[in-house]
């Protein structure tokens, strides 16, 4: 038998909503009832930050750094860094060369903690992120002008909001039904307060499902320890 031979299937939001409305046994007739269900929809995006790693969502930044400078602004859609480095030119290559260090990261309280944060100047070996609602990056030390650092971090960003209703939403296509799920849920709090419970199990079971898939392959090597006791 034949297949589409295609690979492309997608919900825009108001198919999602029509969707997540029929779980919960409701037929969307009003204005009103799009505009709700978009609401909760970006309510459930800005849970999804708080509920895990999502990996669609990581990002690579970088943000040159200035001598002196210890203190900088991080863009507004970032929710958390996940690894950093800084980057500096090869001593004597000529061209595109560079090299990465690891960069460790302060805790809220040892940065507070850390004298003449302004005076110390060198490479950049630790920092500090500040979640706030303008993030901020803190250096120490601050970067001296013996060469130019580049800071190059991963960050997670946050999920676009839903917009129109036209759009699609801003998921990897493997969440599209633990999305729909979380929105049936979100509206029978207001819709359909009979079937919150079982929506509620639903939308768990698919959460606990991909969360479980989406994570980072690496590869893995165990070797024996053939080594007699002594």
């Amino acid at each position: 038998m034949a297949t589409s031979g295609t690979t492309s299937f997608d919900l825009d939001i108001e198919e999602l909503i029509t969707e997540a409305y029929e779980r919960c046994g409701i037929e969307t007739r009003t204005g009103y009832d799009l505009l709700t269900a978009r609401r909760s929809l970006n309510l459930l995006f800005a849970e999804w930050a708080s509920r895990g790693l999502n990996l669609w969502t990581i990002e690579q930044h970088e943000q040159v750094l200035t001598a002196g400078v210890y203190e900088y602004n991080i863009p507004t859609n970032i929710v958390d860094i996940l690894s950093a480095v800084i980057r500096s030119p090869q001593t004597g290559v000529v061209g595109s060369q560079y090299f990465d260090v690891t960069l460790n990261r302060f805790s809220q309280a040892e940065w507070l903690h850390t004298p003449n944060k302004a005076g110390t100047q060198g490479r950049p070996a630790q920092f500090y992120f500040q979640r706030t609602i303008q993030p901020k990056a803190f250096f120490f030390p601050a970067p001296d002008n013996a060469t130019t650092y580049t800071f190059v971090y991963y960050g997670i960003r946050r999920i676009e909001d839903a917009g129109a209703y036209t759009n699609t939403a801003d998921v990897n296509f493997r969440f599209l039904p633990c999305l729909a799920s979380g929105l049936s849920y979100f509206l029978s709090l207001k819709k359909a307060p009979d079937r919150t419970v079982l929506l509620k199990q639903l939308y768990e079971e698919d959460w606990a499902r991909i969360a479980n898939a989406d994570v980072d392959r690496a590869s893995y090597y165990a070797v024996p320890d053939v080594r007699g006791n002594v």
